[in-house]
């Protein structure tokens, strides 16, 4: 009888934010991508489509991460301070 023992949400969300770090101006990411990553990575008995969905809220409400929508919604950094102009 083997457990798998389940990725809690915050790792998750952890690993989701190194994930759009590493892409980030070179592959936007959809939050389904995501999902699909966590999965392939964990399996799927580890890891479930709604614990993806509470770890990008996780992400969205942290602030660590932004919705930005190019044709789609993509999942993606914040513009760094420096990157907005003033008004």
């Amino acid at each position: 009888m083997s457990s798998v023992s389940a990725v809690s949400v915050e790792t998750l969300a952890e690993e989701m934010f190194q994930l759009v770090t590493e892409c980030a101006g070179k592959k936007n990411l959809k939050a389904g991508d995501l999902t699909k990553a966590m999965i392939a990575k964990h399996g799927e008995s580890a890891c479930s489509k709604e614990d993806c969905k509470k770890a990008i809220r996780i992400l969205i409400d942290s602030g660590r991460c932004i919705y930005s929508y190019l044709g789609g919604s993509y999942i993606t950094l914040p513009p760094k301070p420096e990157e907005t102009s003033p008004l």
